[in-house]
């Protein structure tokens, strides 16, 4: 179990790169088996890659959960977002009572739902909730201040996000999860995120900012101009993961790049679900590029500065289906896809053990 008062250096320290020798064992073995060569695609680069990052040739997914992350903004103050923010508050109830996209989703790939009040304004009891015991309470603050106007939080407040991200995703990998899936809800939160990714990835902030829960002409351009003006204002480093989180970013995106953090520190696999998670994951690789090894891209989400992030990440999404809901969702399907790829790696007989010829040399 890691030490509840590990800093951020001491958890860059720790990660190292995936281990390609694994890799191309894994290689070997996927050219064995009874099939044409690497006919299924993906699925082996997939299966291939979580022996580098497990160092085995029997990598598990039998223990799966996702991490919601939940959050307010401050700079839903601009319009910047289609729906009230009471509704942040309102969906953690849903997910707790089993209702929501991602329980139903997770069910059907049995992954376990975790979901963290990163920083909601309502103030939640676990204990007089249904479901509250999948509740776990870590509030930064009531939500993030509006950062168009200033800094979205202080530096002590981003580092109190990521850290408490690895370590509720260090508590999980301890527990025996051995794959780890990201989720958000926080209304406005593609704002920040959008605001993350401008500025990490030096794209113009027209390409990045999408329409988020479907905002109209006038609410885009109100989103694209609180961006703007944020950094602005702000004036954010991208070269510095916590400087880019506190002054435009959401905790939710902290926790997240937390979780990213985890999943490296312990080499264990972690799969993003769609936009709002990526930015999580341009804060984790700021900090420590080596983390990106050890991510899978869930989906590619129909929010337009998705795939920007996913190229400058170099991550491949495993599923392109038009989703934008978020919780996890994304995530929580290409695990089955993922599952699937362990099983053909594992399960599938050698061309020797199938007694079938294979190519002539």
């Amino acid at each position: 179990m890691v030490n509840g008062d590990i800093g951020l250096d001491e958890i860059i320290n720790g990660i190292r790169q995936t281990d390609e020798e694994w890799i191309e064992k894994a290689r070997q073995r996927t050219a064995q088996l009874v099939m044409p060569t690497r006919a299924l695609g993906r699925l082996h680069d997939i299966s291939e890659r979580l022996c580098g990052i497990s160092k085995t040739l029997k990598p598990s997914m039998d223990r799966k959960a996702i991490l919601v992350m939940a959050g307010d903004h401050g700079v839903v103050d601009h319009g910047v977002s289609a729906y009230p923010q009471v509704i942040t508050g309102e969906m953690v109830r849903a997910f707790l009572s089993g209702g929501a996209g991602i329980n139903v989703l997770a069910r059907l790939v049995d992954v376990d739902v975790w979901v963290v009040d990163m920083g909601i304004i309502p103030e939640m009891d676990p204990a007089s909730m249904e479901g509250g015991d999948r509740l776990l309470v870590h509030k930064v603050a009531k939500g993030t201040s509006n950062l168009a106007q200033g800094p979205a939080m202080t530096r002590q407040e981003a580092e109190k996000a990521i850290l408490t991200g690895f370590q509720l995703a260090s508590d999980l990998f301890h527990e025996g999860v051995e794959i780890l899936g990201t989720g958000d809800m926080g209304i406005g939160n593609t704002t920040p995120s959008a605001a993350v990714g401008a500025v990490i990835t030096g794209i113009d902030i027209e390409e990045m900012v999408g329409r988020g829960t479907g905002v109209d002409d006038e609410g885009l351009l109100k989103k694209q101009e609180a961006i703007r003006q944020g950094i602005g204002v702000n004036q954010p480093d991208s070269k510095d993961g916590v400087d880019v989180l506190a002054k435009i970013g959401g905790f939710e995106i902290g926790g997240i790049a937390g979780c990213i953090l985890a999943g490296a520190y312990h080499s264990r696999p972690v799969v993003l679900d769609g936009f709002i998670s990526t930015a999580g994951a341009l804060v984790a690789h700021a900090i420590c590029p080596d983390t990106v090894g050890y991510v899978f891209a869930g989906h590619c989400s129909e929010e337009p500065g998705h795939k920007i992030m996913l190229n400058y990440l170099g991550l491949n999404p495993i599923l392109d289906l038009g989703m934008r809901l978020g919780e996890g969702t994304g995530g929580a399907l290409a695990m089955g896809i993922m599952e699937g790829a362990v099983r053909i790696f594992q399960d599938m007989l050698t061309f020797e053990e199938a007694g079938v010829s294979n190519k002539e040399s």
